[in-house]
């Protein structure tokens, strides 16, 4: 499913012109990127939480050239599923 695709779902299932819907969800793509960024969790009740996690710095390999790189700390975006979320994927 595209952004296109959710944006058309929710309009026919609220009732509400593509336009307007494709504003409400662009403002709060944004407002969960800007929250994950400022470290912020974003709870999500029966979907999921967004967070931001500290990986290490590590050391990797360079297959082709066959040498060592230093990786350093960085943020990820993570994403944890509610238990309904989980649930409804059962089969």
């Amino acid at each position: 499913m595209t952004k296109a695709d959710l944006v058309s779902a929710v309009a026919m299932q609220t009732g509400v012109d593509k336009t307007t819907t494709q504003a409400i969800l662009d403002a709060a793509m944004r407002d969960v990127k800007n929250a994950v960024a400022n470290d912020e969790p974003v709870f999500l009740r029966g979907f999921g939480t967004f967070n931001n996690k500290l990986r290490a710095q590590k050391l990797a390999r360079n297959i082709a050239r066959n040498t060592s790189v230093l990786v350093p700390a960085h943020k990820v975006v993570t994403f944890k599923p509610s238990p309904e979320f989980t649930n409804a994927l059962k089969v």
